[in-house]
Formats: structure tokens, C-alpha cells, sequence
């Protein structure tokens, strides 16, 4: 196996982390409506944990409006009971056969409090890319040590190891200040 299938290989691993770092920072509120705010909480249904996108369609019909309209109308206390504990800061109002979620303004105090959780995600995600990045570069030693590559080429994959965590963290800085920007308006 050359080097550069070996990156192929493992490039799944970054993107993994980068991923769920998208998701994880979608879940922090900003002023704006978005299902992702409620779609992964909790709700004790059918005897089992199920998350609301999996009993429910949810939308975002105006800015500062999400709307829950469960597939079974038996859960909706269920799911208003979840929301309610589950922190998010959220009040949901059960109006018929949905649920109406009003998104207040975000005080001043409120988006630093954001803005400092979203900075500890991002050096959480940072944190998973430099262990990811140091469980290969064990892989490419391994390697070497069996006389799978030469010691030249160790060192070159080391360099694109490294070019490769650069444009991971870069992109992590990118998403974090877009969502950064999110908060501030």
C-alpha cells in the first residue's frame, strides 16, 4: 500500500471529525429558527429513547419560529415534556397537533455564553484531529518499522500528514467564524 492510498484510506477519519463538528456547532442557538436546534434531543416514546426527527417533520416556517408536527399525534407530550428538560431554553407551546417554538432575541450576555461554548467545540474538534492525526502517524511509523516504506518516505508522509491537519483546523476556524457571525447578529 503506498502512502497516498493509506491517506485515502484514513482521510474518512478527518471528515468524521469534521462532520460531527458541524452538527455539534448547528446545535448552538443563534437568533434564527433551525430545525438542528431540537431534531437530536431525547423523547421517551414507545418505550425506547428516540430523537425528535424520528417521530416528528420539523420546520422552520419563519425566523424566529420552529414547528413540530409529530407522525403520532399520542407523543406530543412526550416530545413537548423532552424540549422543556432538555435545556435548550426553549418553551414549547402545543397548539392543536403541533408544537410552536418562539426563538427569543439573544441578549448580549446570551451570545457570549454562545460564543464561549462554541469556542470549546471547536478546540474539542481541533483536540479529535491532532488524535486522529497522531494515531496515523503510529500507522506510518508501524509501517515503516516493517519495512512497508522506506524512511524517506516516512518522513514525506509526515509533511502531508501534517498539510492535511492544516487544512482540517483551517476549516474548523472557517466554520467557527461563520457561526461566530451567526451570534452576533
Amino acid at each position: 500500500m503506498t502512502i497516498k492510498e493509506f491517506f485515502a484510506k484514513h482521510k474518512a477519519d478527518f471528515d468524521g471529525v469534521l462532520n460531527f463538528y458541524k452538527s455539534d456547532i448547528a446545535s448552538v442557538r443563534t437568533g434564527r429558527a433551525t430545525p438542528a436546534l431540537v431534531e437530536d434531543l431525547p423523547v421517551d416514546a414507545y418505550g425506547q429513547k428516540m430523537t425528535i426527527k424520528e417521530l416528528a417533520s420539523i420546520s422552520a416556517p419563519e425566523p424566529r419560529t420552529v414547528m413540530i408536527q409529530p407522525w403520532d399525534k399520542n407523543v406530543l407530550e412526550n416530545i413537548a415534556s423532552a424540549i422543556h428538560k432538555s435545556g435548550v431554553g426553549l418553551a414549547p407551546i402545543v397548539d392543536g397537533d403541533l408544537i410552536r417554538l418562539s426563538i427569543p432575541s439573544l441578549t448580549e450576555e446570551r451570545r457570549k455564553e454562545f460564543i464561549k461554548l462554541l469556542k470549546q467545540k471547536s478546540e474539542q474538534a481541533r483536540v479529535k484531529i491532532r488524535n486522529v492525526r497522531e494515531d496515523i502517524w503510529g500507522k506510518v511509523q508501524h509501517m515503516e518499522k516493517n519495512g512497508e516504506i522506506r524512511e524517506d518516505e516516512k518522513f514525506r508522509a509526515k509533511e502531508d500528514l501534517q498539510k492535511i491537519v492544516d487544512a482540517q483546523n483551517h476549516m474548523i476556524e472557517e466554520l467557527e467564524k461563520k457561526k461566530e457571525g451567526e451570534l452576533m447578529q
